[in-house]
Formats: C-alpha cells, sequence, structure tokens
C-alpha cells in the first residue's frame, strides 16, 4: 500500500490514516469514440489551425506525468490530441480539479480517465492514486498551475504548485530506479481563451527526469522545490517559443 508524505522530513507516513479511495478508468469503447470525433470533427470545427511541436520528446514507456499550462476547459482534448494513445499508443489519466468533474464534462472526462482533486483540501486518496498509477508505469495528467483558469489567465506562466513535484518524488522513492519523468506542455491560443476560429500552439519540451532531484539526504520540500523551478523554466521557454520548420496540423488549414 502507498504512504503518503506528511512532512518535510519523511516519504511516508508512520501511522497510515483511512482514505477515500479514489480509482480511474479508462472507457475503451468510448475513448475510441471521443477521440477520433474531436480530431476530424470537433476540432477543425470550431479552431482555426493546431500546431503541434516537439512530439518526439514524449516516452514510449515507463511512468510519465505530462504538464501542461491550463488556460481553457478545451485542454483536456488538447493534451490527448497532441499527446495521447494515437501518438504514444498509451492512454491517460487526468487529475482534474473536483469542479471539472461535475455535469456532463465530468461525465465525459471520468470515461476518459480523468479522477477529481480538491485543489483547496488535496485529499490523501487522489494523490495515492496519482502515485499508484505512476508506480504502474502509466501516463498522467497533471495540470501544474492549479488554481482557476481565470486566473491562469492573467499571466502567461503562473507560479506553479508543488504538488506535482511531490507526487513525483514520492513514486520516484517508492521504487528506485522507476524512473519517473515529467513533460512539460505549452498550450498557447492565439486568443485570451479559445474562441471559435482561434489558432492553437502546442509545444512539447524534453522530459525532467524526477531521479535526478530525489536524495535522501535532502528534506522533499527542498526536492520538490528545485523541481518545480526547473519545470517551471521549462515552461516559461515554451512559452518564449520556439520555430518548428515542420508543425504538425492537427486541425484545419495554414
Amino acid at each position: 500500500m502507498t504512504q503518503i508524505d506528511s512532512s518535510d522530513k519523511t516519504l511516508a507516513l508512520a501511522n497510515p490514516i483511512k482514505v477515500t479511495t479514489v480509482t480511474s478508468h479508462v472507457s475503451p469503447w468510448f475513448s475510441a469514440l471521443a477521440y477520433p470525433l474531436a480530431r476530424y470533427v470537433v476540432l477543425p470545427f470550431y479552431f482555426g489551425k493546431i500546431e503541434v511541436t516537439g512530439q518526439e520528446n514524449l516516452p514510449k514507456n515507463g511512468p510519465v506525468i505530462l504538464a501542461p499550462t491550463h488556460r481553457d476547459r478545451w485542454d483536456s482534448f488538447m493534451v490527448p490530441i497532441a499527446a495521447g494513445r494515437d501518438i504514444t499508443g498509451r492512454d491517460l489519466r487526468f487529475m482534474v480539479t473536483s469542479d471539472e468533474m461535475k455535469g456532463l464534462q465530468g461525465w465525459f472526462i471520468r470515461r476518459l480517465g480523468g479522477f477529481p482533486v480538491d485543489i483547496k483540501h488535496p485529499g490523501i486518496g487522489s494523490i495515492r492514486h496519482a502515485i499508484e498509477l505512476l508506480q504502474a508505469r502509466e501516463t498522467l495528467v497533471i495540470f501544474p498551475e492549479g488554481g482557476y483558469l481565470s486566473e491562469n489567465r492573467k499571466y502567461p506562466i503562473n507560479k506553479l504548485q508543488p504538488g506535482l513535484a511531490r507526487i513525483a518524488l514520492q513514486a520516484e522513492s517508492s521504487q528506485p530506479g522507476l524512473g519517473v519523468k515529467i513533460v512539460p506542455i505549452n498550450i498557447d491560443y492565439s486568443t485570451s481563451y479559445a474562441t471559435v476560429g482561434c489558432n492553437v500552439r502546442i509545444r512539447i519540451g524534453s522530459p525532467l527526469q524526477v531521479a535526478d532531484y530525489y536524495t535522501k539526504t535532502e528534506s522533499v520540500k527542498r526536492s520538490a522545490a528545485r523541481l518545480t523551478a526547473d519545470l517551471q523554466e521549462a515552461l516559461r521557454i515554451l512559452q518564449v517559443g520556439y520555430d518548428s520548420p515542420n508543425p504538425k496540423l492537427l486541425a484545419g488549414s495554414v
């Protein structure tokens, strides 16, 4: 059973407490229908041009955290279209806010591998499930900025929350040599938020190796701070941008 960090000095609880069990699953039939529908019908109808660069940076195996910027509810479709099963052969699991799991949107997200986390009071159950997914060498999507979309839109890159780094370090420490990787992803809409006809640029950066930040001689808080700072810088560089001579078009036309 996975044990969750509750201090800066240890990566395991001395006395595990009772927590609510959190699970997730990907519906094979629904994902086989939803993603092609999004790729070939919904996205081309709603958006202008969608460009993706850096897909060669996506690991094909091992535990992976995809760390995208988060400006719009469309991001939950942009990430799998740019980095999901069609590209890597791997399904994605999403850690999303409790609010995003409500209503019709929540119905979709649950069947596409989503599970909730309370951003104000993260439950141990959600954190434990995220760690167990990494231990099982799955691909997990966590939006590292946290907060609400309205707040995230105020700045190109907001200050990252430490939760992603702590989850990654906890997983890496639980199985030496696990090899957790964090892939920074910048999703940039040509408008402040997704509007009909706007263009989208998705930039995928080189993975960060979590093992490089894990050491038994350093507190979890300090290790997480270093990892979070480097992830923030990686996202900042992607936001500044790089020009690819042959960006892949996912929807629309030039």
